[in-house]
């Protein structure tokens, strides 16, 4: 009895690990939905929807497949031709023999080697190219979502859905679907040489597959919540970061550093322990797996021992010194696909959770699209007209309360009330940005929601009081990378709106480096420039959103030179606090609380006394003051 005392302390170690790792799990089982994923979509679902990107390059898959066969067969055949040698120099020796085969374990080598690169360079390309139309086909669809469903997402989830979440999908097209497949392959052919090799020795070996599966569950559970923490703490900072680099000036002008540092302190360290309790549950799984493997080669070394030196006989197999080294490579291959796959299970599920984002955002269906038999507009002659329209961002909260108004076409017409009275509003609904809950917005008699989006727009340029600037050249920001518009295009609507005049003084003129946002131009040439870009696309219909609010006095000289040529172009709604702008429009609209209060020409207004003479009389005092 005292023989098996070894093999009874292997048991007994085992057994109270497993006890341990019951309790660890069992105390965390009530916190189910904290340690998995919050998954809404079926894995079946989610690899259906991957297969569509994957589908293409099916004949590239099934060439690794093949590849991977022989790397399979090495793991299988090596151990083998390693017995063999063992028996030719423990026995009777023959060189030719052994140089036989050392040479089919060399040649085996080579070709799974080779196999090896040769799989390892298609998928990459091969899942490159996929997570690259994954990535195109979302940042379509982004573009494809309404102003209020983008409000609705932090700027920088969305980048983290397209860069770290398609960067998880890669591995999975490039390692993971594959190794997977590969390593269930050599587990499967690794057992089944060790049963034909010796039965026994497999049976002790089979012993210790109960804790590796027990184990393997347990790491799983703790595995996917360290994973998802992660994951959410590096999205997170994303969030962080895009948010406050874009507001660093707002920082920086309140002297806000040092708190917002410290915010971003308290998330950089969120993470940091979300990685290490990561590390933590790796640290702890992958020595276990390696005590099963250690634990497994010294019984095979007792058992073997015993058999060998008694010359016992199990099951009409005697344990050789061959059969030794054989198993004892078995089961270093048994074991390290196995403790890859519980790894690579969880990179999978960490994969499809991923994707699972990724598809969320697909499934957002655009709120603002073409009707089925929605037409194409070839010109726009610029006739407007609001009829009972009511709108509210939120359910019940009416931002705009029955306002009907016509704009003949060619007119200038002004927009003037108080913040929040639905100025701003009215100009987003014109170019469908919103759509209406009640009334019709009509464009040449056309309702706006029986006409294609792209076509509608096509028609209206629009000049706001933030202007974006992208990176590039002024060049560029203006044409918007069209490249039917060439220079003489270019400059000739620089300078009807007079932008022509700092563009000149530039080193490289239209060549001129344009930094994130524009931030190396002042805001008053950032709008001139807007006003180029939008009268280079030619316009029916002008919009102009407080366009001269953030322009300096010499600027809007300028500004208002050009305004006047403006006005000839087509049809011009303008919003302006500034009423010297708009004194001269065709009409003005007088808005309060989202309702029509008057309206009429600037000295029909004046002569009124009502809201508008207010404001006059105000801005008048005020520019006095300022004198």
């Amino acid at each position: 009895m005292h023989e098996f005392y070894p093999l009874i302390g292997v048991g007994a170690v085992l057994g109270v690990l497993s006890v341990i790792f019951i309790c660890a799990y069992m105390t965390i089982r009530k916190q189910k939905e904290a340690i998995g994923f919050d998954r809404n979509m079926k894995d079946s679902e989610i690899t259906k929807r991957l297969l569509v990107y994957a589908k293409p390059y099916w004949k590239n898959f099934a060439f690794v497949l093949c590849l991977m066969l022989f790397s399979v067969s090495y793991d299988i055949v090596a151990p083998i031709l390693m017995g063999h040698i063992v028996d030719l120099i423990a026995g009777d020796f023959a060189m030719s023999y052994l140089l036989r085969m050392v040479l089919i374990y060399a040649s085996i080598l080579v070709l799974s080697l080779l196999c090896s690169y040769v799989q390892a360079i298609i998928l990459q390309k091969t899942g490159q190219r996929i997570i690259s139309s994954i990535r195109s086909d979302l940042f379509a669809h982004i573009q494809s979502l309404s102003q209020g469903q983008l409000n609705s997402m932090p700027v920088g989830k969305l980048v983290t859905r397209v860069t770290n979440d398609t960067g998880a999908i890669s591995m999975m097209f490039t390692n993971l679907i594959v190794n997977l497949i590969k390593n269930i392959f050599v587990i499967i052919g690794v057992l089944t040489a060790m049963l034909i090799l010796n039965l026994q020795l497999t049976l002790m070996v089979l012993c210790f597959v109960p804790f590796i599966v027990l184990f393997t569950m347990i790491f799983r559970k703790f595995s996917r919540r360290a994973y998802r923490r992660v994951k959410d703490g590096t999205t997170d900072i994303n969030t962080f970061l895009s948010e406050h680099l874009s507001g660093m000036k707002i920082i920086q002008s309140f002297c806000r550093e040092d708190k917002k540092r410290g915010e971003f302190g308290e998330r950089n360290r969120a993470l940091g322990r979300s990685m290490m309790g990561e590390m933590m549950v790796f640290s702890i799984f992958r020595p276990l797996v390696y005590m099963l493997y250690v634990s497994s080669v010294l019984c095979l070394l007792y058992l073997a021992g015993r058999g060998y030196i008694r010359e016992l006989t199990v099951f009409g197999q005697i344990i050789t010194s061959s059969t030794l080294v054989t198993f004892y490579s078995y089961i270093n291959k048994f074991y390290n696909p196995i403790q890859s796959l519980a790894e690579q299970f969880n990179w999978l599920q960490s994969a499809f959770a991923s994707a699972e984002k990724i598809f969320t955002i697909f499934d957002m269906t655009p709120e603002i699209t073409d009707a089925p038999d929605a037409i194409e507009l070839a010109q726009v002659r610029g006739d407007i007209e609001f009829r009972d329209v009511w709108f509210a961002y939120k359910e019940d909260e009416w931002v705009l309360r029955g306002v009907s108004f016509k704009v003949n076409a060619g007119d200038t017409v002004a927009f003037v009330g108080a913040t929040g009275s639905g100025k701003t509003t009215i100009l987003s609904l014109l170019c469908r940005n919103w759509d209406i809950q009640r009334g019709q917005i009509l464009v040449d008699g056309h309702d706006i929601r029986e006409v294609k989006v792209s076509s509608l727009r096509r028609h209206f340029g629009q000049m706001l009081q933030d202007v974006f600037l992208f990176s590039g050249t002024i060049r560029s920001n203006i044409t918007l990378e069209n490249d039917e518009m060439d220079d003489s295009t270019v400059m000739e609507a620089c300078r009807y709106v007079n932008a022509d005049k700092f563009i000149d003084k530039l080193p490289r003129g239209l060549d001129e480096e344009v930094r994130d946002r524009g931030t190396n131009f002042s805001a008053g040439q950032r709008q001139l420039l807007s006003f180029a870009r939008t009268i280079v696309h030619k316009p029916s219909v002008m919009i102009l959103d407080e366009a001269t609010a953030n322009i300096d006095t010499e600027t809007e000289v300028l500004i208002q030179d050009s305004l006047e040529r403006m006005m000839t172009i087509g049809t011009m709604l303008m919003v302006a606090h500034r009423l010297s702008t708009i004194r001269h429009a065709d009409k003005i609209i007088v808005l309060s609380h989202g309702e029509i209060v008057e309206e009429g020409t600037h000295d029909t207004l004046v002569a009124l006394g009502g809201r508008y003479a207010e404001l006059h009389k105000m801005q008048f005092m005020r520019e006095q003051l300022q004198k």
